[in-house]
């Protein structure tokens, strides 16, 4: 049975362009090896420029690159293909990550698998997923998440109250740590963490997550993807917006935030062989 939901293959594969991690430049062996690989079967390697700068190479703007290049390779973990996935939504490029980190639910290769990786390409062995992304906006400020937003207390010594609605309607007051809004692929991240459900990253849904709840009845949810929810914290409150962990905006007392599932889907690019169940043995030792 068929459970993927994919955007079709690349027609041609001239060029890819590389994002590596920020504040590492012992990552230029690692794109000398990429560029070196990818130039025997035809395809030219470019370089972001910040990325460039850090370990003394020439490169291009990110912009740039999401238009001239066929699909990104993210190098680092999942850290860096959030804040990819992210810039690059707007273009809808493919992107890869190559895991250097731990744990990685995201990122999809290691540098021992990158010549099976380039046999796949070649032969057309890899599919490209459609992944949720969340779109928020606190009055003017919109914004795009890849795996979550969080809404946490900006005061350390009090909780937070958090009254809540689902389109329109009240559905819930949380008071605690704060509130957890995750897309599928984002189950695995903070979610997980706080005793969240994990959801097959390919469903359209939006799992809801509240942190250190001061009440035992206060449980995860998950929703269908379709609803708008809104989020304001009362008088003499103010809280934190986190996005994907990489991003913060204020949320003033009498503020809403508003999130629903964007218009369109971030393009993640796999091998056949990536199993999510497998994935999840792995990294969680399920079994051991």
């Amino acid at each position: 049975m068929k459970i993927e939901k994919d955007f079709e293959l690349l027609k041609e594969i001239k060029s890819v362009g590389i994002i590596l991690r920020p504040q590492s430049p012992e990552l230029k062996e690692v794109f000398i090896k990429l560029q070196k690989e990818f130039l025997k079967i035809g395809v030219i390697s470019i370089l972001e420029d910040v990325s460039a700068k850090m370990i003394g190479f020439n490169g291009i703007d990110f912009d740039l690159l999401c238009k001239e290049c066929d699909f990104l390779i993210s190098v680092g973990g999942d850290g860096t293909l959030l804040g990819v996935a992210r810039k690059a939504f707007k273009y809808d490029i493919p992107i890869i990550g190559i895991n250097l980190g731990t744990l990685g639910f995201l990122t999809d290769l290691n540098l021992d698998d990158l010549d099976e990786f380039i046999d796949d390409l070649q032969s057309n062995n890899y599919k490209i997923n459609a992944r949720m992304m969340i779109e928020a906006s606190i009055n003017d400020k919109a914004f795009i998440a890849f795996n979550d937003i969080v809404i946490s207390r900006k005061n350390i010594s009090s909780m937070l109250k958090i009254k809540a609605k689902i389109n329109k309607k009240a559905f819930n007051t949380y008071f605690g740590d704060g509130v957890i809004v995750s897309t599928p692929s984002g189950s695995t991240a903070y979610n997980l963490s706080v005793g969240g459900p994990i959801v097959y990253p390919l469903t359209d849904a939006f799992i809801i997550t509240p942190v250190a709840a001061h009440s035992l009845t206060q449980r995860p949810l998950v929703m269908p993807a379709d609803i708008e929810i809104e989020f304001k914290v009362p008088q003499n409150q103010e809280a934190v917006v986190i996005v994907d962990g990489q991003e913060s905006f204020e949320l003033k007392q009498n503020e809403s935030l508003n999130i629903k599932i964007a218009k369109k889907k971030a393009r993640m690019l796999h091998r056949n062989s990536r199993d999510f169940f497998k994935v999840l043995n792995d990294k969680l030792r399920w079994g051991n």
